[in-house]
C-alpha cells in the first residue's frame, strides 16, 4: 500500500460515494449514476478499496512518465537546431524541415511546446482576424492565373536586392513558375509567361495589377502615326498576351489578388529561410533552386480543383516561340534600305519579293538572347550590319585613340579625352556697343530702328 496518499477532488468524491455504498446508505446503481461510470466499474472500485484501501482509487499511471513523451535527448537536439541553422524558421516550417532533413518526426504542437518552453518565439505573428468575404475559386485549372512581383531582401540584409516574379493558379493554388530579377521588368514577365506556356500551355486569363509594364495611360507614348493607323495602345507585355490569346484582367486593389499576395507573404518567410540555409547569395543560384523548391511547395499547399481537367491551350501549330516572345518595334526603312534601332544600323538585303524596302514600315524584333531580326508583313528579311556613318567613325576614333597605328607601334598610353561641355548661349556684356546704342535710343524716347519706320 502506498504511503502519503494525496487524493484529488475527483478521487475524494469517488471515495465518499463508495463509503456510502459500503455503509448501505446508497445502492450501486445510484452510485454509478453519480460518478458517471458503469455499475461494473463501481463494483471494481469497491473490491479494490476493500483489498488495498484508498490507493485503489488512484489511477495507475500517476507518477509514471508517459509512454509518448519526447526523449530529453531529442528535445535538446530540437532546441539546438532551432537556435542554430534553422533560426528564423516558423514553427510549421521548422517541423517539416525536421522531418525532411533531420529525421525527427514530431507533431507541430510538440515542436511548438519544446521551442516555447526554451524561450524561442516564432518570428511570424499571426494578424488578428478580420471579417472578409472570400471570393470563390475558379472551378478549373488554367482558367485564371495571378501574376505579380515582390521586391524583398531575399538574401538577407547584407545580400543583393532582388525581385521575385511569380504566377499562381487560382483554382488550385499551384505555383506555376517563378523567376528572380534585379527589379520588376517586362523581360522577367516574358520569361515567366514562356515558362508557363512551355510547361502547361496558355491560360484563359491573367490577373495582374496596373503597373506600367501591363498597361499604359490613356494617351501615353501614343504617336500621331499610331492615331492615324488606329494602332492599339499596348505595352510589349500587353501585345504578347494579345498574340497568345490570353485575356488581361486588371485588379483595382492588392486585396483583389489576395492569392498571389499571400503567396509572397509565405515565400518571404519560408523561401528566405531556405535560401539562407542553402547559402545562396545571388540571383542565378536562386533561380536554380526554385526548380526544386516549387514542386515541394505545391505538394504541401496546392488543393484539388472543383472540376477535373485543365483549360490550358497549346499555341497554334508552327508558331515560333522565339518570334512571339520578343520585343517588337516599328521602324521606317530609309532610302538606302537601312533602319536605325538604338545604336545599331541594319542593312536590309534585296530578296525575291522586293528589290527595295525604302519607306516601308518594318518591325524590329529584339529577342531574349539579345539578337535582332527584321520582319515585314510576317516575313523575316535578310539583314546585315550597315557600314558606320562618318560621324560615328569620327566619334570612335576620338574616344578610342588606342586603336591608332602610332599607339600600337610606340606603346604610348592613350590620353584621356575630356568630355565636351554643352555649348552655352553667348550673352553680350553691359558695355557692348550694341547695348549702349539701345540705351541712348531709349533715353531719347525712341525705340531702336525707329528712324526706319
Amino acid at each position: 500500500m502506498r504511503e502519503n496518499i494525496t487524493l484529488n477532488q475527483e478521487e475524494q468524491k469517488r471515495l465518499y460515494v463508495l463509503n456510502q455504498v459500503i455503509e448501505g446508505k446508497l445502492v450501486g446503481r445510484k452510485a454509478a449514476e453519480l460518478l458517471q461510470r458503469s455499475i461494473r466499474q463501481v463494483r471494481r472500485w469497491i473490491a479494490g478499496y476493500r483489498r488495498r484501501g484508498a490507493v485503489a482509487l488512484i489511477h495507475g499511471n500517476r507518477g509514471r512518465p508517459p509512454v509518448n513523451r519526447v526523449p530529453k535527448r531529442t528535445v535538446n537536439r530540437v532546441v539546438k537546431l532551432a537556435r542554430g541553422p534553422y533560426s528564423g524558421f516558423n514553427q510549421q516550417h521548422f517541423t517539416e524541415m525536421l522531418a525532411e532533413r533531420e529525421g525527427i518526426y514530431l507533431s507541430r504542437s510538440s515542436v511548438r511546446r519544446i521551442v516555447e518552453k526554451s524561450g524561442i518565439v516564432s518570428p511570424r505573428r499571426r494578424r488578428p482576424a478580420k471579417h472578409r468575404s472570400r471570393r470563390e475559386r475558379y472551378p478549373q485549372e488554367g482558367m485564371l492565373v495571378q501574376i505579380d512581383g515582390s521586391p524583398h531582401r531575399w538574401f538577407g540584409s547584407k545580400g543583393p536586392e532582388g525581385t521575385l516574379l511569380a504566377a499562381i493558379d487560382d483554382a488550385t493554388g499551384k505555383v506555376l513558375g517563378g523567376v528572380f530579377r534585379q527589379q520588376e521588368d517586362a523581360q522577367g514577365y516574358f520569361l515567366l509567361i514562356r515558362m508557363i506556356v512551355e510547361k502547361y500551355g496558355c491560360p484563359l486569363a491573367v490577373y495582374r495589377d496596373r503597373h506600367g509594364i501591363f498597361q499604359r495611360g490613356k494617351n501615353r507614348n501614343r504617336t500621331i502615326a499610331d492615331e492615324l493607323e488606329d494602332q492599339p495602345n499596348y505595352t510589349q507585355f500587353g501585345r504578347l498576351l494579345k498574340e497568345l490569346g490570353i485575356e488581361s484582367i486588371p485588379s483595382h486593389s492588392p486585396q483583389a489578388k489576395g492569392r498571389i499576395e499571400r503567396l509572397f507573404g509565405t515565400f518571404q518567410d519560408r523561401l528566405v529561410s531556405e535560401l539562407r540555409l542553402a547559402g545562396i547569395r545571388d540571383l542565378r543560384q536562386a533561380n536554380a533552386m526554385l526548380s526544386g523548391f516549387l514542386p515541394r511547395y505545391n505538394r504541401r499547399f496546392a488543393v484539388p480543383p472543383q472540376q477535373n481537367g485543365a483549360m490550358y491551350r497549346q499555341p497554334h501549330h508552327g508558331v515560333d516561340l522565339n518570334t512571339m516572345f520578343a520585343f517588337k518595334y516599328l521602324r521606317t526603312v530609309g532610302m538606302d534600305n537601312t533602319l536605325r534601332f538604338r545604336q545599331h544600323r541594319i542593312q536590309i538585303e534585296p530578296d525575291q519579293n522586293r528589290i527595295s524596302y525604302a519607306r516601308a514600315r518594318a518591325e524590329v524584333h529584339e529577342r531574349m538572347d539579345g539578337s535582332l531580326a527584321v520582319y515585314y508583313r510576317g516575313r523575316c528579311l535578310a539583314t546585315t550590319d550597315a557600314p558606320a556613318e562618318a560621324p560615328v567613325l569620327r566619334v570612335q576614333k576620338t574616344h578610342h585613340p588606342s586603336s591608332s597605328a602610332s599607339n600600337r607601334l610606340t606603346g604610348d598610353r592613350p590620353t584621356r579625352v575630356a568630355a565636351k561641355k554643352p555649348a552655352q548661349r553667348w550673352k553680350p556684356p553691359k558695355d557692348h556697343p550694341w547695348r549702349r546704342h539701345q540705351l541712348r535710343s531709349w533715353q531719347k524716347g525712341l525705340t531702336p530702328f525707329s528712324d526706319l519706320s
